[in-house]
């Protein structure tokens, strides 16, 4: 029961927002905006878009690889960041566990390592438009909710509590920890920091922390520009700042693994943030236009990708597939 609540979960979230939006906005009106869209424009703008985000987002991971696992070609990246991103569209948690499969065959380095490392650009991912968000809200003259400012605050201090422990042992809460677990009979297991997940966190230095997040800027800085103009197709005018300002909020919620394919969460952040500028029923059509062009897009890239990434995943997943060996190096420093 618990196994159908959480496949059924998104769905039903998803179900929801839509219910609950469309309460707000006639369905005719929203297909007048969809239909007086110039989709030569937004094609021209938002098909590029998908496919250097793909591209520079592969880079991002040759790099992380090579740093903590070991060189990977580019090439060889390319099927295994193509074909997560069909699977996201299902399962985004799954899409993460194909990739470090597939990394673990290819660099021969321990899975719950490469895991780790997976979720380590996934949360800088999240931190490098917690950034942007925040550089926007500073350059946005007036009229910012300051709460919004939590959101940047509260990732700073996230990071600075999680490395202190992961690099340094500091945990003030300890003692309490222990006590609870000896009042139920528990028995230590060793530091949470030293299991074989936290690797890379506890491995990457600040620089190489802040190299990542200035890496990862130029996707989304070119994503702002598309989005600026692709805006414009709809008869929407933003202005820059205003974009620059919430649009990383917005895909912070997008990304969040909660509904079906990132949808729901994505338009109604586009209404919330961008209603001043634009119809709801714009809003809605642009927002739901621009985000199944950019997963789709990505996704019919990845269906170039399938049958080599399949052929590699099923060799990884069989226990009598032969499976490289890690290099002496890189087995000294990931045991």
């Amino acid at each position: 029961m618990r196994r159908l609540v959480r496949q059924l979960a998104p769905a039903a979230l998803t179900a929801a927002i839509f219910y609950l939006i469309f309460r707000h906005i006639p369905f005719g009106r929203f297909l007048q905006a969809f239909a007086r869209a110039d989709y030569g424009l937004f094609l021209a703008l938002m098909i590029p878009n998908a496919l250097l985000y793909f591209a520079w987002d592969t880079l991002v991971l040759a790099v992380v690889m090579r740093w903590f696992h070991g060189p990977i070609r580019y090439r060889d990246l390319l099927p295994v960041r193509a074909v997560a991103y069909v699977v996201t569209l299902v399962n985004p948690d799954l899409a993460e566990g194909a990739t470090a499969l597939y990394l673990t065959r290819e660099s021969g380095a321990p899975f719950w390592r490469i895991a780790g490392t997976v979720v380590f650009l996934s949360w800088l991912e999240l931190t490098h438009l917690s950034v942007w968000a925040a550089v926007g809200m500073v350059m946005l003259p007036s009229g910012l909710p300051w709460q919004l400012f939590l959101v940047p605050v509260g990732l700073g201090a996230f990071w600075t509590l999680f490395l202190l422990y992961a690099k340094r042992g500091w945990a003030p809460w300890g003692p309490a920890a222990n006590a609870i677990r000896r009042a139920f009979g528990g028995k230590r297991q060793g530091a949470v920091r030293d299991w074989p997940i936290f690797g890379t966190f506890r491995e990457a230095d600040l620089r190489q922390y802040v190299a990542i997040v200035l890496l990862k800027s130029p996707m989304f800085f070119v994503s702002l520009l598309i989005h600026y103009f692709a805006a414009r197709a709809f008869g929407i005018h933003i202005p820059f700042l205003t974009l620059l300002a919430f649009l990383p909020i917005v895909f912070m919620l997008s990304a969040l693994p909660v509904t079906v394919a990132h949808l729901g969460t994505t338009q109604a952040g586009w209404i919330f943030f961008f209603h001043s500028y634009g119809s709801a029923p714009g809003l809605l059509a642009f927002s739901l236009a621009a985000h199944l062009t950019f997963v789709l897009a990505r996704a019919g890239f990845g269906l170039v990708f399938v049958p080599r990434a399949y052929g590699e995943l099923a060799s990884a997943i069989d226990p009598g597939g032969a499976r490289p060996a890690a290099p002496a190096s890189l087995s000294a420093r990931t045991d």
